[in-house]
């Protein structure tokens, strides 16, 4: 993931990264769309090593803002008119971009899932 400043991520925040770049949203991310998550991850990050419950709460106010641009919840998905393909159409959908710096095993791809609904 982006990392400008340096900083050794949290677990949890590692283990959302992959989770983002696991699921069916990611199939519709374009690559520009790397380093607005990257700065998602920032907030995510600083969210976990937060010290007081007032700044993890003015974290996680932010957080939400910038999770809805990216479709992570079933509500931005609605919202966003994402729905999750099924069956034959699911395998045919397009990969999505690779994360940046966070290497991926080979496996099937559930992001392949997702399609726009006009």
């Amino acid at each position: 993931m982006p990392n400008p400043d340096g900083r050794k991520w949290h677990r949890l925040t590692r283990a959302w990264w992959r989770r983002v770049w696991a699921s069916p949203m990611a199939s519709e991310y374009l690559e520009t769309d790397v380093d607005g998550l990257g700065r998602l991850a920032v907030l995510v990050d600083d969210f976990h090593k937060a010290e007081s419950a007032k700044e993890r709460k003015e974290l996680l106010q932010e957080i939400r803002l910038q999770e809805a641009r990216f479709g992570l919840s079933p509500v931005d998905r609605s919202r966003l008119q994402w729905e999750i393909a099924k069956g034959d159409e699911a395998s045919r959908r397009r990969q999505p971009p690779r994360p940046v710096e966070e290497p991926q095993e080979p496996a099937r791809d559930p992001r392949a899932v997702l399609r726009v609904v006009k």
